[in-house]
């Protein structure tokens, strides 16, 4: 069985939680190649950008708090880096 890409695990995560209007999920592991967290084959530095009418109401760090959650503990210690732009 054919273990699922970090952005995939990523995108999917938060499509369940927020059905976003806009997902992006960005691989960027290879522009960090040489640099602290980056590993062989990718999947360490991210970038993701969300919009969804969930985060409206939220404070920017409630909204990065909200995203941490429902990535889970688990999935977030595997990745080195992840950037958020994150719209309600």
């Amino acid at each position: 069985m054919k273990k699922m890409l970090v952005a995939d695990e990523i995108r999917q995560k938060l499509q369940a939680a927020f059905s976003p209007q806009r997902l992006e999920v960005i691989d960027e592991s290879e522009r960090h190649r040489g640099h602290a967290g980056y590993r062989e084959g990718g999947q360490s530095h991210f970038r993701v950008e969300i919009a969804a009418p969930a985060f409206a109401p939220m404070s920017r760090i409630q909204r990065h708090r909200a995203v941490h959650d429902a990535l889970g503990a688990e999935l977030v210690s595997r990745i080195h880096a992840l950037a958020l732009k994150i719209e309600g």
